[in-house]
């Protein structure tokens, strides 16, 4: 059966992810609040961000930057506590 939860990006009752897709609090939050299809679509935006901007996912300043947009793009928020 698959497990659904109530997503917060898209505001509708969605298939919801098989795991936490990322370390920690934020990961827990993501689990809970955010469905498969909305997910999909950050990590599609994430690339445009990472290949637009030239970005290295290895620098720290990058990914504290990529943090701060995932949560502001999954929840609308930009309180990036990381």
């Amino acid at each position: 059966m698959t497990r659904t939860v109530f997503c917060q990006k898209q505001q509708c009752e969605t298939a919801g992810l098989e795991r936490a897709p990322w370390p920690g609090e934020l990961g827990q939050r993501i689990f809970a609040h955010i469905g498969k299809s909305a997910w999909q679509e950050w990590l599609q935006h994430q690339t445009m961000l990472i290949n637009e901007n030239r970005l290295s996912p290895r620098d720290p300043e990058t990914r504290k930057f990529l943090v701060a947009e995932m949560e502001r793009f999954l929840f609308g928020s930009s309180d990036a506590t990381q």
